[in-house]
């Protein structure tokens, strides 16, 4: 493990935050903990991964947004409420959509489809992909602080956080997934079990 994590942990999270992101940053953290990585290496691969991430999907929803839609149209009414919002507040959403759930492709493929120029999301973008690495790689660091502090030598157990981490994090895209087709569903008038409402 500790061979696989020296020669490819950096790589592992560049990817990671590139496909999705808390999880992985977070296991980041507690490996930098253990002494495997280094923290500052971490946030860097996962700053890096995340900005990739959303300027590709900014093109997408820039140049080929009408390719896509023809492929997902139960996408357009969620992009359509989420358009409204960007018109007032395109800052602030830039700035903290990482942190919003379920927010982390659809928003800057929304973006692309908007006014916003270029530099601008750029701009900002880089701001918020820094402030999310940092965030977010520090709390997996300072969870193996905590550990550490109750457990003692966390070499006996790192096994174990890794992969109760790495089950959180499989629960956490499953449950996305679940509810993306349940709005999708919702989207398309698919009728509903009785006595179900409809998430809004």
């Amino acid at each position: 493990m500790q061979y696989l994590i020296e020669n490819y942990g950096y790589l592992g999270i560049l990817i990671g935050t590139f496909l999705e992101g808390e999880t992985v940053l977070l296991l980041g953290g507690f490996v930098a903990h253990q002494g495997y990585l280094t923290l500052p290496g971490v946030v860097l691969c996962a700053f890096a991964g995340s900005l990739l991430s959303d300027q590709v999907f900014f093109y997408i929803g820039r140049r080929h947004s009408h390719v896509l839609l023809r492929r997902h149209p139960q996408w357009e009414q969620r992009i359509s409420r989420l358009k409204v919002s960007i018109d007032r507040y395109r800052i602030p959403i830039i700035l903290g959509f990482r942190f919003w759930y379920g927010l982390r492709t659809v928003t800057p493929f929304t973006l692309g489809m908007s006014r916003i120029r270029w530099p601008e999301f750029i701009f900002f973008n880089i701001i918020a992909a820094m402030l999310w690495a940092v965030v977010i790689g520090c709390s997996g660091y300072l969870f193996g602080n905590v550990l550490h502090r109750i457990l003692g030598d966390l070499r006996k157990y790192e096994i174990l956080v890794l992969a109760g981490l790495a089950l959180l994090g499989a629960t956490i895209w499953g449950l996305r997934r679940w509810r993306n087709k349940r709005w999708e569903g919702a989207e398309l008038g698919e009728p509903q079990v009785p006595g179900e409402q409809k998430n809004e």
